[in-house]
């Protein structure tokens, strides 16, 4: 038994904290995990930058509302759901994904929250468990999956490892040399190259 486990944003969906620097024009809040290995110390920097720019989270969910799937992407989805399982693993919070999951068709999604206090800032964030995509793969092995997981940034790099199959997709040169042993795609059809054999 197989089931496939993704990382979202980079995969499936733009970089959300990217549009948000685009729309409010904070270069600084384009920094992600691509650029960031430490999660936490990436997280207390955006809080404190919505703090000082007084943005609340009915700011980021405007700029969420106006995001698409990348191209191709609920079509890939809606295929590796009609051959096995998918679990999406996020980083993302559940005040976030809400619209993004309803253009990809509602697919399984574990990702953490966020600490909203009643005037709308965004006074924290609280994980559902650390190094929680590892975690995921890691339980999934343990029920006798065979698990093949996809992502693209550094917070990925522990559950492609911890996979039966590992898929990098299109990651920065910087972590793609960094990990020469995970196979890189770049495209949905190559990816499923590599899954197809694997579940057939």
């Amino acid at each position: 038994m197989n089931v496939v486990c993704s990382d979202l944003e980079g995969v499936f969906v733009p970089e959300i904290w990217i549009n948000v620097a685009e729309k409010t024009g904070i270069e600084e809040l384009r920094l992600t995990t691509r650029d960031i290995s430490d999660y936490d110390v990436l997280m207390r920097k955006r809080l404190a930058i919505l703090d000082e720019n007084n943005l609340k989270i009915q700011d980021i969910q405007k700029v969420i509302d106006t995001m698409d799937p990348l191209e191709d992407a609920a079509e890939f989805i809606d295929w590796v759901r009609s051959q096995t399982r998918l679990i999406i693993l996020s980083d993302t919070f559940e005040q976030f994904a809400g619209p993004l999951m309803k253009k990809l068709g509602w697919p399984t999604l574990f990702c953490h929250t966020l600490s909203i206090a009643p005037d709308g800032r965004v006074t924290d964030y609280i994980l559902r468990q650390k190094d929680a995509k590892r975690h995921a793969v890691e339980a999934m092995k343990s029920l006798n999956f065979n698990v093949i997981a996809m992502g693209d940034s550094y917070n990925d790099v522990s559950m492609l490892q911890a996979a039966d199959t590992g898929i990098f997709f299109c990651p920065p040169d910087s972590i793609k040399d960094e990990f020469p042993d995970l196979p890189v795609t770049y495209k949905y059809d190559e990816i499923r190259a590599i899954i197809e054999p694997i579940i057939s």
